[in-house]
């Protein structure tokens, strides 16, 4: 009987810590099961966190992309009408100072002669002298002359004869002790057309007539001019380089090297633009010898003067 009791006391005993195991296991597994349930919440809620944030990155990525692209076109379109202290007579777009002479002669642009020899590199482009519609010289080229400027642009171009004799002039001109620097030569029909209607915008067309060139009638459009300057300037378009040593070389070099000074002091009647000590046009080494010697515009030297 005794016996009995003991086996039955100690199969109660084995029963209940097999209850008791089973009930830990069910237990374990049902911490496991809310610890999966809440490792999932939380993975999900640092996906949707790591996702807003690249979400958030993407879009203020996409933002500075849109504002440097705003930022660039602003530049470019100020690049376009930055004007270096000068004057725009010679068309050229680096100026900020607006001259004008209130007795000059404008001419109508529906009046104006095309010119039959566009690719000559005589031709005589003026406010009477109109190149034909859209024309593009042939063989630009950038000339191996330092700029005020890296990058590139379409004014550092000019044609290729007109490009190798500027080489020349500033080789010269270094040997000679001065130190010029490229500003704007080729300007495309174009260009010419947003600047001038930039101008008749801001200040009238006949206001506008009087210090911007009406586009085709641009010596930069030849392909064969290039405004030129020096640091001391600040590399600004000034008539003060026409006292300086390096003007002074221009007005008595550049004709060796095939350029005239375009528009000198004291022929505005004549070319219908202010003195511009800067402005040189390419036109061969034989007419140009001749200009300097005989003193006179290229409106005298061929007869044409309005």
């Amino acid at each position: 009987m005794r016996r009995i009791f003991l086996i039955g006391f100690v199969s109660m005993i084995a029963l209940t810590a097999c209850q008791s195991s089973t009930d830990e296991t069910q237990q374990a597994k049902e911490n496991a099961s809310k610890n999966t349930t809440i490792t999932q919440k939380e993975n999900r809620s640092e996906d949707d966190s790591n996702q807003n944030q690249e979400d958030s990155d993407e879009s203020q990525k996409d933002e500075n992309q849109e504002q440097t692209q705003k930022e660039n076109e602003s530049n470019e379109e100020n690049s376009e009408s930055e004007q270096p202290n000068g004057n725009e007579d010679s068309d050229s777009d680096e100026q900020t100072q607006k001259q004008e002479d209130s007795n000059q002669e404008q001419s109508s642009d529906s009046n104006a002669e095309v010119v039959d020899n566009p690719t000559s590199v005589e031709v005589v482009v003026n406010k009477q002298r109109k190149l034909p519609d859209g024309y593009t010289p042939p063989n630009l080229t950038v000339p191996q002359v330092p700029f005020y400027f890296d990058e590139f642009h379409q004014k550092k171009q000019m044609r290729g004869v007109a490009a190798s004799a500027l080489e020349e002039l500033f080789e010269g001109a270094e040997q000679a002790g001065i130190d010029l620097v490229a500003a704007s030569g080729y300007r495309a029909y174009e260009r010419q057309e947003v600047i001038f209607a930039s101008n008749v915008e801001e200040h009238g067309e006949e206001h506008a007539r009087q210090f911007s060139a009406v586009p085709g009638h641009s010596e930069h459009q030849t392909g064969l001019a290039m405004d030129v300057t020096v640091a001391k300037l600040s590399f600004q378009l000034s008539q003060d380089l026409g006292d300086m040593k390096e003007g002074e070389w221009l007005a008595e070099n550049a004709h060796n090297y095939g350029f005239v000074i375009r528009y000198p002091e004291g022929k505005t009647h004549i070319t219908g633009y202010e003195y511009e000590p800067w402005h040189l046009r390419y036109v061969g080494k034989d007419v140009a010898t001749k200009v300097y010697n005989q003193d006179v515009t290229l409106e005298e030297f061929y007869n044409m003067v309005p």
